[in-house]
């Protein structure tokens, strides 16, 4: 019966690890998931806002040059009708011309007024067409300008084509980089709750034979009876004993996880709520607590238990189990936590 009574106890004790494990996990995934989330969206805004200034410049120029060629459109259909014109006055001059001639050779007496006329005409109309000339030479030099501007246009065009492909790809990168990273961490993540398994159950089995060492969510919790006189951070022969056991089980894990898993122990220390008097050697239960978790990590040390692989951390009375004020809530509270976990 007793034998029964124990596989029932251990069943019980085994579902909520697990329970509390999946939950960690799920945590862990999500704060990471986020981290991630930033940092690409960080990137993304920077590469982004770096886009939009090109695009901003590259804006800024087709207007300028657009505005250019509209004014240097204006100016051809300026010249274009002053050219109209001049061709105008040129095909009157013609006519007169030829309308002189001919009262020329119609009458003598009119012969040398005519001739005068013709003279003049003549001369206006030698003046009218350097005049058209410089009109063409200029329509001319302002459709090379045109065909410059458009030349500029297309190559303008062709960057902020060429900004938007590398934008696109930017944007692929990023997305193909969060993929690979939520792979990353979520087989990481699974195998670091394997290993945390493991080793709760190797402990369990260790120590399951102590009543004053439980599980609390995903810890392992020591009473400070169990390894500390009152008021002190010396560890006792029997504390001594079951932190032997502990760093066994931490070395043989130690041997199956991979290097690549930056795993460590947290060791935390926590007190009851009754103040020290001062007089001792710790003036309050912070130094108490740490002093305690530092002991247990100093001891591992030297059971062999590489030191890069423990963290100290000292709660005072700040992080109870039992907030009742009660001396089974005070004992329960004095406690050693130990949790598997990551950098």
């Amino acid at each position: 019966m007793a034998l029964a009574r124990a596989r029932r106890g251990n069943r019980g004790v085994d579902y909520w690890p697990g329970f509390v494990d999946a939950l960690s996990t799920l945590l862990l995934a999500i704060m990471f998931l986020l981290s991630v989330f930033v940092l690409a969206q960080f990137l993304l805004s920077q590469e982004v806002t770096e886009r939009d200034e090109v695009l901003t410049r590259l804006n800024a120029q087709i207007n300028e040059l657009t505005q250019l060629l509209a004014l240097e459109r204006s100016n051809t259909q300026d010249a274009e009708d002053q050219l109209a014109a001049l061709s105008a006055s040129l095909s009157d001059a013609e006519a007169e011309r030829s309308r002189l001639q001919q009262l020329l050779s119609a009458g003598a007496g009119a012969g040398a007024q005519a001739e005068a006329r013709v003279g003049a005409l003549s001369e206006q109309l030698d003046d009218e067409k350097q005049i058209s000339q410089r009109a063409l030479s200029q329509v001319e030099l302002l459709n090379q300008q045109i065909a410059a501007l458009r030349k500029q246009i297309g190559a303008l065009e062709a960057a902020l084509e060429v900004s938007e492909q590398r934008d696109r790809e930017s944007n692929t990168k990023i997305a193909d980089l969060g993929r690979r990273l939520n792979v990353a961490l979520a087989q990481r993540v699974q195998e670091l709750n394997r290993y945390r398994s493991d080793f709760f159950g190797r402990l369990r089995e260790i120590l399951s034979d102590r009543e004053n060492i439980r599980i609390v969510g995903d810890r392992f919790v020591f009473q400070s009876e169990v390894l500390f006189p009152s008021g002190s951070e010396i560890i006792n022969d029997a504390g001594r004993e079951e932190m032997a056991k502990l760093a066994g089980a931490i070395l043989e894990l130690q041997r199956e996880i991979p290097p690549e898993i930056n795993w460590v122990l947290r060791v935390d220390g926590h007190t009851d709520n009754i103040p020290l008097s001062g007089a001792g050697r710790y003036r309050d239960n912070w130094e108490l607590s740490t002093a305690r978790s530092t002991s247990v990590v100093k001891y591992l040390i030297e059971e062999g238990v590489p030191a890069e692989r423990l963290v100290a951390a000292g709660f005072g009375e700040f992080q109870p189990l039992d907030n009742a004020d009660t001396a089974e809530a005070r004992s329960k509270n004095r406690r050693i936590e130990l949790k598997l976990t990551e950098k």
